[in-house]
């Protein structure tokens, strides 16, 4: 089956990584469900696409069952079929102390970061099991906070490192149901929530540090890559990152 029969939902794709990763897919000849909280930035997502017929803007928010369970409805109902998710939706929590956080900050973050991809996977899961041809592949958002914190990041990064234990169960459980499941960990990609970059932000020594980014389009087209690999081979990790940022070594 050639990805222009393909369908595709991705998370968070109003902005950054997920919108980049949707024009990349829609660019391919893919159907992509656009499934965020802010309805004018998916329609900007769709409009920028320049393939809005093959666009579903799906408002919903990715932390109430109920909101997901209707979201992937409507993708079947208009598609009969899903061949990928990109687990994107993603927030983080203030750079404070993490004795300083409310339970509030701390939930608000789980909720998106990790039951969000529970929930929308489940639904997924579902429905790759029951179509024909079955299978698909689930592309898990981890982020280089999955392998190494930034300063005052706690549930940003436990979240993170969430994230991979939750794909490494995906893809051992759905495995024998053709269902293949990978993760992309990004660094320092140029999106809205990487530009205090640009002015510096603290570094692991306790100093402040422009860090170097990268064009959030490689982003997009690693996921295409992983998106169109046959279901007999998988991406299971992948690290993207701007080269010279601090992660490897000691910063």
């Amino acid at each position: 089956m050639g990805s222009h029969n393909k369908v595709a939902i991705v998370t968070g794709a109003g902005t950054g990584v997920g919108k980049s990763a949707a024009l990349a897919l829609l660019k391919d000849g893919y159907r992509v469900g656009l499934v965020g909280r802010r309805k004018e930035l998916l329609e900007k997502a769709a409009a920028d696409s320049g393939s809005a017929a093959n666009t579903l803007v799906l408002q919903a928010d990715v932390c109430k069952p109920e909101s997901v369970k209707a979201l992937f409805a409507k993708v079947k109902e208009t598609w009969g079929r899903l061949d990928v998710l990109f687990n994107n939706a993603g927030m983080g929590a203030p750079a404070i102390p993490m004795e300083d956080l409310s339970f509030e900050q701390w939930k608000a973050v789980v909720d998106v970061n990790l039951s969000g991809m529970f929930l929308c996977s489940q639904e997924a899961i579902r429905m790759m099991k029951g179509q024909d041809p079955k299978g698909g592949r689930i592309i898990n958002n981890g982020s280089i906070s999955a392998h190494a914190p930034r300063p005052f990041s706690a549930p940003y990064t436990a979240t993170k490192h969430a994230v991979t234990g939750l794909t490494k169960c995906i893809s051992l459980d759905n495995r024998k149901h053709d269902i293949a499941c990978g993760q992309i960990d990004i660094g320092n990609a140029a999106t809205e929530m990487t530009e205090r970059m640009k002015n510096g932000v603290p570094q692991a020594n306790g100093s402040i540090e422009v860090e170097p980014r990268m064009d959030v389009a490689h982003v997009g087209s690693a996921v295409l890559y992983m998106a169109n690999l046959p279901l007999d081979a998988n991406v299971q990790f992948m690290t993207v990152m701007a080269t010279k940022m601090p992660f490897v070594g000691r910063g």
